[in-house]
């Protein structure tokens, strides 16, 4: 951790003028190790960075990771912003998943969290899972206050058992998956969630800003082992190694292994792409302040096939609410 936090400091030096507006503490679980290390790197970031006042603070959890003690040393730290990786209220399935985690288990950590506010993340496309497993498992997150939810499609990855299931056709198909969400979606919109990012739905008040400056494409800088960075026109990626990543931070070099401008069309195309998987979809004013050209004239033509896919509404165009599930579909057009 002593390796992140001089990242830091020297990342600090070299973006002195920049403010930033959130924080996320991800890429693996960090609510198991030593929150006076979370407690550090908030320190850190705030003797680094400018950070704005009223900044969104998040940290994601596993459920059963953290206690009394913890709760209060990441409130105290600054955290105001909780993600709990719940997947599944089924226990059955958790186990299925290799979860070391039960529902009950999340009961608990939201009852650690107070009024503290809450996102939980909700697997859909698992083994044997049917719509009413879907909507249990909705239910049961904001019978816990959640007031955010993240609804990912399961993907299989070699070397996992549930890639065999995968292999042996075992996990519902595409056409099934979709209809499981798209289940999911209409029972979450009766709750009061607002789908906001084709995965990710939130009450009123409740969105991520973290994530929306993602799909914004706005500046972000990572800190660790391979974490990535946009800023300016560069993306750029620390290195996977850690004994490579240790090394580079101990003689004062950057732990780089990918950095390279983001240029022309394949800058147009990610501005597309992020801003399509969101309901508030694309500005044209946004993309011509970018490119210094029309949006409509760049991509007439595949905007003219997909048409019926897209709404055009106060100066921006988004895919229409009934095609945002399949709009990696739509985008293939607007590749060049």
């Amino acid at each position: 951790m002593a390796c992140v936090y001089k990242e830091m400091k020297m990342r600090g030096e070299q973006l002195k003028g920049k403010k930033f507006d959130t924080v996320y503490f991800g890429g693996g679980t960090p609510s198991v190790i030593d929150p006076k290390l979370i407690v550090g790197a908030m320190r850190r970031i705030r003797e680094s960075f400018d950070l704005a006042d009223g900044a969104e603070v998040t940290i994601e959890m596993n459920p059963g990771t953290v206690d009394a003690e913890k709760v209060l040393l990441y409130r105290e730290a600054g955290i105001n912003r909780f993600s709990i990786g719940l997947q599944s209220s089924s226990d059955a399935m958790l186990e299925d998943l290799g979860r070391r985690h039960s529902a009950a288990d999340f009961v608990q950590t939201c009852k650690l969290l107070g009024d503290a506010d809450r996102s939980a993340d909700i697997m859909i496309g698992l083994k044997g899972q049917s719509l009413a497993d879907v909507e249990a498992s909705i239910r049961f997150a904001t019978s816990c206050g959640v007031a955010h939810i993240s609804m990912y499609a399961l993907t299989p990855e070699d070397g996992t058992p549930i890639y065999s299931d995968y292999l042996n056709g075992e996990l519902p198909d595409a056409d099934e998956v979709a209809a499981l969400y798209d289940g999911g979606r209409k029972l979450l919109s009766d709750l009061g969630f607002e789908r906001y990012e084709v995965s990710n739905f939130a009450r009123p008040g409740h969105r991520s800003r973290h994530n929306l400056n993602y799909w914004r494409r706005g500046e972000y800088i990572g800190f660790g082992v391979s974490a990535s960075s946009f800023i300016g026109d560069r993306r750029f990626t620390n290195t996977p190694d850690l004994d490579e990543y240790i090394k580079c931070i101990l003689t004062n070099f950057f732990p780089l292994v990918d950095d390279a401008p983001i240029e022309g069309d394949d800058a147009k195309f990610e501005m597309i792409m992020l801003a399509f998987r969101t309901t508030e979809g694309l500005s044209l004013a946004a993309y011509k302040r970018a490119f210094g050209s029309d949006f409509p004239i760049d991509f007439f033509e595949p905007l003219k096939k997909n048409a019926a896919y897209l709404e055009y509404e106060n100066g921006r165009v988004h895919i229409k609410d009934d095609y945002l599930y399949v709009q990696n579909e739509i985008l293939m057009d607007f590749i060049r």
